[in-house]
């Protein structure tokens, strides 16, 4: 899930970075990447709550960057696309408390997988949505 959120609102983002200062409707942004402006408007409203766009209804309304583009960093993109969760997740299934593994797996891969989020930050934190919005 976080893998789509993160590529849709980073697509969503860039467009409104090259569209600088217009308001977009969620229907062309949703022609842009190719889904249901359904699908749009619930990440639009995500990037709304995280301080990214503003919004504005009506016939001439739609979305558009609230922070410049230099000033966003991936890494900030990400974070609000993945939530509270990790990238990687624990299995659903609780794992044995009598076997010497199974009693503490879960511990050490927590451990693990906040390393594989801190890499995936470190990258990210490298770019900005304007670094990236000029690659096109």
């Amino acid at each position: 899930m976080i893998k789509s959120k993160f590529s849709i609102s980073l697509h969503i983002l860039t467009l409104l970075a090259h569209q600088k200062g217009q308001w977009l409707s969620s229907s062309y942004i949703a022609k842009s990447l190719n889904v249901n402006p359904v699908l749009v408007r619930k990440e639009i409203a995500n990037l709304k709550a995280g301080g990214f766009i503003e919004s504005k209804e009506g016939k001439n309304g739609g979305v558009k960057l609230l922070k410049k583009a230099t000033k966003i960093a991936l890494s900030d993109i990400f974070k609000l696309a993945k939530g509270d969760d990790n990238v990687l997740s624990l299995s659903r299934n609780t794992p044995n408390a009598d076997c010497p593994i199974g009693k503490k797996i879960n511990k050490q891969l927590e451990l693990v997988l906040n390393q594989v989020d801190d890499s995936i930050l470190s990258v990210l934190k490298q770019q900005t949505l304007e670094d990236f919005k000029n690659k096109f």
